[in-house]
């Protein structure tokens, strides 16, 4: 298994994606960076469908739900 971390692997790449471009003359030329900005976007993706997914899997609850009613 692997060790749990606190930061997640998407904002580690969004800070290897911002070291690189510092002081870069031609950022679209470099295959290095194309491919963290290529791990970046993917791993939004992930993160994007894993929400999606929980909401549909979450179904719509009635408004009663969210606010309980008072017994009497």
């Amino acid at each position: 298994m692997a060790k749990k971390t606190a930061e997640s692997e998407e904002s580690r790449l969004k800070k290897k994606v911002a070291a690189k471009l510092q002081g870069h003359a031609e950022p679209e030329g470099d295959a290095a960076l194309r491919a963290l900005r290529k791990r970046l976007k993917r791993e939004q993706r992930k993160r994007r469908a894993l929400a999606l997914r929980k909401k549909h899997a979450a179904g719509n609850k009635p408004a009663e739900t969210s606010a309980p009613a008072t017994a009497g």
